[in-house]
């Protein structure tokens, strides 16, 4: 399983920032899918590796 953070409606970012006021705490919302990783040669990986340290990013090879 694969999370990111969630692209949220306007309603549901002010429904946790409400949340966040009345708990005191910083709430991130993640969206989870269902995904199988890629097995990838070394050649694949140290290229995945490059773009990732270029872009700053975690970069995961998923099946379709």
């Amino acid at each position: 399983m694969l999370c990111t953070l969630s692209n949220l409606k306007k309603q549901d970012i002010e429904e946790i920032k409400t949340l966040e006021q009345e708990t005191g705490h910083i709430v991130l919302a993640f969206s989870c899918h269902k995904s199988k990783p890629s097995l990838v040669d070394k050649n694949t990986l140290e290229k995945i590796q490059s773009l990732e340290n270029k872009l700053g990013l975690s970069l995961v090879a998923v099946e379709l």
